[in-house]
């Protein structure tokens, strides 16, 4: 990492996290879409974040570096029937702080993120990014993911 001398910190997110946690998802082109950023939280934020909370499958991870939050990403565990009965993990919402861009903390957050699945027992970590990323596409290939599936989507709220 490109930070000498600091150290990352990554946790599990607390509910006083959820408005830095919505302003980095909003921070991009295609966040800025879907979020609603503003000085109170939004009761669906709250109550999407009481249900993870309260999830033993899913992890919302903050990482904080000298007490400021820069980083997050949320870890869901999936258990199938397929590979013997495996568990996968699916990483989603990867966001750094647009200040830290660059500087090594999405490679460390993946390599935390890759550490959690294993401690829980994956065979897989997965995920899912916007053909509208190519940047982050050639990242997440830089880490060893494989392009080797299709993914398709059927949002529900348009039917």
């Amino acid at each position: 990492m490109h930070m000498t001398g600091s150290k990352l910190i990554e946790r599990l997110a607390r509910k006083e996290d959820i408005e830095k946690i919505i302003e980095m998802l909003a921070d991009d082109p295609l966040g800025a879409t879907r979020e609603k950023v503003t000085p109170i939280v939004g009761e669906k934020y709250i109550q999407a974040f009481e249900r993870i909370q309260q999830n033993p499958f899913a992890e919302l991870t903050v990482v904080e570096l000298a007490g400021e939050i820069i980083g997050t990403f949320h870890l869901n565990f999936l258990q199938f029937l397929t590979y013997e009965g495996g568990l996968r993990a699916q990483i989603e919402a990867v966001r750094v702080a647009t200040p830290y861009r660059g500087k090594g903390i999405g490679t460390a957050m993946f390599h935390y993120a890759i550490a959690r699945a294993k401690e829980k027992g994956c065979h897989m970590l997965q995920l899912t990014t916007n053909k509208k990323r190519p940047g982050a596409l050639k990242f997440y290939e830089s880490l060893g993911f494989v392009d080797s599936h299709i993914g398709l989507k059927l949002l529900l709220d348009k039917h």
